[in-house]
């Protein structure tokens, strides 16, 4: 017989083996706001409602940084949210928004923390950003905006290759302005 008080299998997950990988973990333990904007530019303008033919554009800046405390990180998110007039090209509304989240990291190895955190970070509150973004235009007077998913993946390697991008260019111009120098001050045959 089993007592009806004890619990006949363990929920709790099995320990790794000592031959198993330890999977890396990501517990987000605050979130807020830091800082947010709406401009109804269509208000601002005396018009509260129009014919228009909304397209939205949406940049995001990341950030990440280290925390005093062992394996804390702060991951900071810049949205801007720019809706236009696709006929006129007219402003319609801006959402800014920046989003914090302060996260413990786990069983991760060195080399792997930082797209760890630059991807897995923002993918796990992207939702509640979707959820303000969409408060945020309901209240401003507009239908609800529901922020398509964005792919953290495609858009951390963009930012690494933009990085090598740049330091390759300041790199050949340091090479070019070396080489200048450098043949300046040699004596001509």
């Amino acid at each position: 017989m089993t007592d009806p008080e004890t619990p006949t299998s363990d929920a709790r997950p099995e320990p790794q083996t000592a031959g198993e990988p330890i999977q890396p973990r990501m517990d987000i333990l605050t979130q807020c706001v830091r800082d947010v904007s709406f401009e109804n530019a269509l208000a601002q303008k005396g018009r509260y409602s129009g014919d228009v033919t909304p397209a939205v554009e949406v940049q995001v800046a990341l950030d990440v940084r280290k925390r005093p405390e062992a394996a804390n990180f702060e991951i900071i998110q810049k949205y801007k949210i720019i809706s236009k007039d696709s006929g006129s090209g007219e402003t319609i509304f801006v959402v800014e928004l920046d989003y914090a989240g302060l996260v413990a990291v786990s069983g991760c190895p060195e080399d792997q923390l930082h797209p760890f955190l630059m991807i897995e970070g923002p993918r796990l509150m992207f939702p509640f950003v979707r959820q303000i973004v969409s408060t945020l235009t309901r209240e401003g007077g507009f239908p609800q905006l529901n922020v398509a998913t964005i792919d953290f993946v495609a858009l951390y390697r963009r930012e690494i290759a933009r990085r090598l991008r740049e330091r390759a260019e300041r790199d050949a111009a340091s090479a070019a302005a070396a080489g200048v120098t450098l043949g300046g001050a040699q004596p001509s045959a």
